[in-house]
C-alpha cells in the first residue's frame, strides 16, 4: 500500500533535499533527481512539466505544501524546454538552462560577481551567492513574472507581467508596473499579438496610484500588506489580509492573474484541498473599470465582460449568434455565425432589412466603436436605424440617445448599473444564409388537375400585373399633371435618398431669414439655423446655393447622392435638403467649434496631442471614402475650410459638391481640373486619369499646415479665387 501512495505522488515532489546548492550541481528532465528546495520545505525550484504539454517544461519556482503546487517564478515562460534540458550551476559558479539539443536557452546576468553557491529561500526567492558580498549576484525577486510573495520589493521600472492564461505561463495582455516617474499604473498591453521584433507599447491604463515625482516601490510586507510606498514614506494600500489571514498560518501570494486583476490569494498551511482563497483584489469592478479606445479590452473582440456574482472573477461571454473564435483562448474573441448585412446591393442598401432582427441586450455596451450618434432619439427610432444601416452592427440606447457601432466590437461589459441596452442586430433566420423558405403550395383539390390549377395562377398573376400597372400609369399621369401646374417636385428618386425634404419655407424660419452667415464658398453661403421638434431644439447649418446653374444644381445632386451614402463618425452628417423651385439648400448638423481653417489661424497654438488626434481623424474619414464605403468616393477638395470639429473636438470631412464616385470596376476616372489652389495634386494639371491619391495629396498638405500651424496658401489671394472649379 505505501508503495502504491509513492508511486501516485509526482517525481517533483518527493526526497526533497534543502541547503545550499554548490558549484557542480545540475538538474534534468530526464533523470530521477529531485528539485532544490527551501530550508523549511514550502517552496522549490525545478522543472515542471505544463499542464497542457507534459513534454515541454518550465524551469520554475513552486510553492510544495498546497496541492496544486502554485508556480510564483519561471525563468523560460516564453519559451518552455523539451525533456532532455539541464540547469546548471557551473564550476565557474555560472549557472545555464540549456534545451535537449544543448543550446543555452536562459543564464541570469550576475554582474561579474564570483558566485559561491545558490540557494532557494523560504520565501521563494532562488538567488546566486557571492563570495564574501553582503548582496546577492542574482534573485528571482529581481525578475518576477506574475507574483509577488511576502517580503518581496518591486523598486523603478520593475513589473508583473500576467500569463496568457491560467494553464499559459507566456506573458499576457496586462502589465503592473513602477513607472520611473513613481507611478504605479495597471496597463492593458499587446504582448500576446505583437509581432517577434516589435516593441508593442502598453495602452490606456485603467488604474494608477497616483503618486507621480512621488512613489518609490511597491511592497509586499511580511505581516500581509500590498502598499506602494512614496518617497515621504507615505503609502497607498493596494490589498491587506493580515487581520483576517495572519501570514503565520496563512501561505500568501499576490499574482497579476489572465483577466488583469492584482488578487491576494491566501491558503492554510494545513490545508488539504489546494484551493486558494481571494482575500482582496484590485481593481473590483474589472468589466467597468477597463477601457482602452485600442485594444480589444478584458475580453477579445466582439465578446463581453461579465462579472461572476458568487465569486471575484469574471467570465467572457459571446452575445446571441456570436461564438468564441477558440473556445479554449476565449481572449480571442467572439466571431459572428450569421454572414453580416451586405452593403454591396444597388444604391448602398445592402441586404435586406427582413433577414435581420434586433436583440435586445440591457446592460450591456461596447463604449468604443461610435461612428454616428443621433439624439434625440427612441429606442424604437434607434433600433429601426441600426437595421437600416448595412454598416450597423450594434446600437447602444440610453436615455434619449443613440450610439451606432461596427465590428469588431471593443471593450465589452455587462454591468446591472447601466440603463443602457445594447440593440444587437442579428440573423432573423440564423440556420441559414438566405431567407426562410416559404411554405409549399397547398394541396390541390380533389378533381382538380395540376394543369389547371397552373393556369389559373398565372391568369390571376396576370390579372394581378395589368391592375398594377393600371395603378401606376394613372399615379404617372396624376404626377405628370401636378408637375406641370406646381412645377419640378424635390427630386428625391433621382437624389437616390430618403433624407428629410425640407420646404423653402421651413428653413427660412429656422435661419431666421437667413440671419446668422457662418461662412461662403464659391458655390453658396452657410447659415445657422435652430429645427424646433417636441420641445427639444437642434442646431443646424444650412448651406444655401446662391445661384442656380450648371455647376451648382450639380454640385447640389452630388452632395445629396454621395454623403447620404456615407455613415462615419469624421463625415458630416446630411440631415436634410430642400429642392424646391429655384431654391437648393443642404441641411447638416452643426459644427460648434467652427473648421479646422479656424483653428489654425486662431491667436492660439493648438495643443501637439490635439493636433495629432485632428490628424488620426481627418485620416480616418478618408480612408472611409477611399477604401470601406460601398462605393469609392474621391472628395477631390480636402482642405482646412472642409473640415469641421464638433462638440469633442472631432474633425469631420464637409463639402462633397466637387466629389466623384467610381464604379465598383473603377480605380481611376478622367474629369475636369477641381479643387482649391495650393491643395490640388500636380496630376490634375496633366491632363491625367486621377485617383484616390489626390485626396491623399491634399490631405498631405492639410497635415503640414497642421503640424506647422500656418497656412499654405498666401491668404491675400483670396478664398473666392481659390476654388479652380
Amino acid at each position: 500500500m505505501s508503495l502504491l501512495l509513492l508511486l501516485l505522488v509526482p517525481p517533483f515532489a518527493v526526497a526533497l533535499t534543502p541547503g545550499n546548492i554548490t558549484r557542480g550541481s545540475s538538474l534534468t528532465t530526464l533523470d530521477k533527481t529531485t528539485p532544490w528546495v527551501s530550508p523549511s520545505g514550502d517552496f522549490a525550484v525545478g522543472f515542471r512539466p505544463l499542464e497542457t504539454d507534459g513534454s515541454l517544461f518550465l524551469l520554475a519556482v513552486w510553492f510544495t505544501k498546497p496541492p496544486n503546487q502554485t508556480v510564483v517564478w519561471a525563468a523560460n515562460r516564453n519559451q518552455p524546454v523539451q525533456a532532455g534540458s539541464r540547469l546548471e550551476l557551473g564550476a565557474d559558479g555560472r549557472l545555464a538552462l540549456t534545451d535537449h539539443a544543448g543550446e543555452e536557452v536562459w543564464s541570469p546576468s550576475t554582474g561579474g560577481a564570483n558566485v559561491s553557491h545558490a540557494l532557494i529561500l523560504d520565501s521563494g526567492n532562488f538567488v546566486l551567492e557571492g563570495a564574501g558580498s553582503p548582496h546577492y549576484a542574482w534573485e528571482s525577486f529581481s525578475e518576477p513574472m506574475d507574483t509577488i510573495l511576502p517580503s518581496q520589493v518591486l523598486p523603478f521600472r520593475r513589473q508583473l507581467t500576467s500569463r496568457l492564461m491560467e494553464s499559459d505561463y507566456s506573458e499576457g495582455r496586462f502589465l503592473l508596473k513602477v513607472q520611473a516617474d513613481g507611478n504605479l499604473v495597471f496597463y492593458l498591453y499587446a504582448g500576446p499579438s505583437c509581432p517577434r521584433g516589435v516593441q508593442c507599447d502598453p495602452y490606456d491604463a485603467y488604474w494608477a496610484s497616483g503618486t507621480v515625482r512621488d512613489g518609490q516601490q511597491l511592497v509586499f510586507s511580511s505581516d500581509g500588506d500590498v502598499s506602494f510606498f512614496t518617497i515621504n514614506g507615505s503609502s497607498v494600500n493596494l490589498t491587506s489580509a493580515k487581520s483576517i489571514y495572519p501570514p503565520k498560518e496563512f501561505y500568501q501570494r499576490a499574482t497579476l492573474d489572465p483577466d488583469g486583476v492584482l488578487r491576494h490569494y491566501v491558503y492554510p498551511r494545513n490545508g488539504t484541498d489546494g484551493v486558494w482563497t481571494v482575500a482582496a483584489s484590485l481593481p473590483s469592478d474589472i468589466c467597468v473599470r477597463l477601457g482602452s479606445s485600442v485594444g480589444s479590452g478584458v475580453c477579445g473582440y466582439n465578446s463581453y465582460c461579465r462579472p461572476d456574482g458568487t465569486t471575484p472573477t469574471m467570465n467572457c461571454e459571446c452575445p446571441p449568434q456570436y461564438s468564441f473564435v477558440d473556445p479554449a483562448r476565449k481572449y480571442k474573441g467572439c466571431k459572428p455565425d450569421f454572414p453580416p448585412q451586405s452593403c454591396d446591393a444597388d444604391e448602398g442598401g445592402g441586404a435586406p432589412v427582413g433577414e435581420f432582427r434586433i436583440e435586445r441586450m440591457p446592460g450591456t455596451d461596447w463604449p468604443y466603436n461610435d461612428y454616428e450618434h443621433l439624439k434625440p432619439m427612441s429606442e424604437e427610432q434607434c433600433r429601426s436605424e441600426c437595421l437600416s444601416d448595412c454598416f450597423c452592427a450594434v446600437a447602444i440606447h440610453r436615455r434619449d440617445e443613440c450610439w451606432k457601432k461596427w465590428l469588431p466590437l471593443s471593450n465589452g461589459r455587462y454591468d446591472t448599473r447601466d440603463v443602457g441596452t445594447a440593440l444587437l442586430k442579428v440573423a432573423k433566420y440564423p440556420n441559414t444564409t438566405i431567407s426562410p423558405p416559404q411554405p409549399p403550395n397547398p394541396p390541390y383539390k380533389r378533381g382538380e388537375r395540376k394543369g389547371e390549377r397552373t393556369r389559373l395562377i398565372v391568369l390571376l398573376g396576370g390579372g394581378n400585373c395589368l391592375l398594377l400597372a393600371a395603378i401606376f400609369l394613372l399615379t404617372l399621369c396624376f404626377h405628370h399633371k401636378k408637375m406641370r401646374s406646381t412645377g419640378p417636385p424635390p427630386e428625391a428618386s433621382k437624389l437616390g435618398t430618403d433624407l428629410r425634404s425640407f420646404t423653402y419655407k421651413e428653413l427660412q424660419e429656422a435661419t431666421q431669414g437667413f440671419k446668422e452667415e457662418l461662412g461662403k464658398g464659391a458655390f453658396g453661403t452657410v447659415y445657422k439655423g435652430l429645427i424646433e421638434s417636441d420641445s427639444t431644439s437642434t442646431p443646424i447649418a444650412v448651406k444655401r446655393l446662391q445661384v442656380l446653374d450648371d455647376a451648382s444644381e450639380k454640385e447640389f445632386e452630388n452632395e445629396v447622392r454621395i454623403i447620404a451614402r456615407t455613415h462615419h463618425k469624421n463625415l458630416v452628417r446630411l440631415l436634410g435638403y430642400c429642392n424646391e423651385g429655384p431654391h437648393r439648400l443642404l441641411v447638416y448638423e452643426y459644427m460648434s467649434n467652427g473648421s479646422l481653417f479656424d483653428l489654425l489661424r486662431g491667436s492660439t497654438r493648438l495643443h501637439w496631442d490635439t493636433r495629432v488626434q485632428l490628424a488620426f481623424g481627418i485620416a480616418r474619414g478618408v480612408l472611409y471614402l477611399h477604401e470601406d464605403c460601398s462605393t469609392q468616393i474621391i472628395h477631390c477638395d480636402i482642405k482646412p475650410q472642409n473640415i469641421l470639429i464638433d462638440d469633442n473636438f472631432t474633425p469631420r470631412i464637409s463639402d462633397f459638391g466637387m466629389s466623384k464616385l467610381l464604379r465598383a470596376d473603377q480605380s481611376r476616372t478622367l474629369t475636369d481640373i477641381r479643387g482649391t489652389r495650393g491643395y490640388v495634386a500636380p496630376e490634375w494639371f496633366k491632363r491625367l486619369a486621377i485617383t484616390s491619391k489626390v485626396d491623399v495629396y491634399s490631405f498631405g498638405v492639410v497635415l503640414l499646415e497642421i503640424i506647422c500651424c500656418r497656412r499654405n496658401v498666401d491668404a491675400e489671394a483670396g478664398e473666392s479665387k481659390e476654388v479652380l472649379a
